[in-house]
């Protein structure tokens, strides 16, 4: 009996990674063993990169309180631990959205918890 081999399935495989190598520079785009490699690592760093894109924007919220709290001559760590003990539920993304552009309403929560 001849080698039974699963061509349209490995063809469809292969298609789909070049499909996905589309757009990269030099033999990245059109060899396949170079494709695949590239490909893979590419995916590797979008997984990890969709977990680190959540730490650096509750960093750069963090930095946007702080330099708006210490206008009104406080830390953002005192006006963290007041806005928990007053019961505020805002979270830092919307602090950092009022900070910037509400400055007004901004206000209103720093003078709530001095």
């Amino acid at each position: 009996m001849p080698r039974a081999t699963n061509r349209p399935a490995a063809r469809a495989k292969r298609k789909a990674t070049m499909k996905l190598a589309k757009g990269y520079f030099g033999r990245r785009k059109n060899v396949w063993t170079v494709a695949k490699n590239a490909v893979e690592k590419g995916l590797s760093y979008a997984y990890e990169h969709r977990r680190l894109k959540k730490r650096e924007f509750r960093t750069l919220w963090i930095a946007r309180i702080n330099a708006a709290v210490r206008e009104y001559g406080m830390s953002y760590s005192q006006f963290m631990d007041g806005v928990h003990k007053k019961g505020i539920t805002l979270n830092r993304k919307a602090l950092a959205d009022l900070a910037m552009n509400e400055p007004a309403a901004f206000k209103a929560i720093v003078e709530a918890v001095k």
